[in-house]
């Protein structure tokens, strides 16, 4: 059973702070599910893994090209959440052209965890992993979830047929109209 409202996490993030100076002008930034939710609208989408097939091929850059729509719709962000670090978040977003979908790192799976979607993919050599699935949240609220059918460990893979951007855009659309 999922959670009505978002996990209280801190997410370990990458920023950018151009007076660290070099060619990696980053530094680390704790962000909470507070600062990431609270007061907000956003629709979160959470992939098995960054680099993946599905999940750079179609479900990134669904949310990615559809940005703009979801703006018009009242949506503060759109968020891309992995069970992958920062490094690797940041690399699979410069890698696709992402610039409009924020790239949150689930690390330590924390957050996935504790909505109940960590699930094992060790056939596949991928450790734990998030089950993919998209939401809508308002102000820390669960508003609706869509999760992709066949939840379990180790799945031969992960459809994308109810998380991706076209669904969620659908859902958006509907309830406003």
């Amino acid at each position: 059973m999922q959670p009505a409202t978002v996990p209280a996490v801190t997410f370990h993030t990458r920023v950018r702070n151009e007076a660290v100076g070099g060619p990696n002008p980053f530094e680390w930034k704790d962000v909470t599910s507070a600062e990431i939710f609270g007061g907000r609208t956003i629709v979160l989408f959470a992939v098995p893994g960054a680099f993946t097939p599905a999940c750079s091929d179609q479900h990134l850059p669904g949310y990615e090209q559809h940005a703009d729509e979801f703006a018009a719709l009242g949506i503060d962000q759109v968020v891309c959440l992995s069970v992958n670090d920062a490094f690797v978040m940041y690399q699979w977003a410069r890698s696709k052209d992402i610039t409009k979908v924020f790239m949150l790192p689930d690390g330590n799976g924390d957050f996935t965890r504790q909505m109940g979607m960590l699930v094992k993919r060790g056939r596949q050599g991928m450790g734990m992993r998030s089950w993919r699935y998209a939401m809508h949240v308002e102000d820390g609220t669960i508003r609706q979830l869509f999760v992709e059918p066949g939840f379990r460990d180790d799945p031969p893979g992960v459809g994308l047929t109810v998380s991706d951007a076209g669904t969620m855009l659908a859902y958006l659309k509907a309830r406003s109209g």
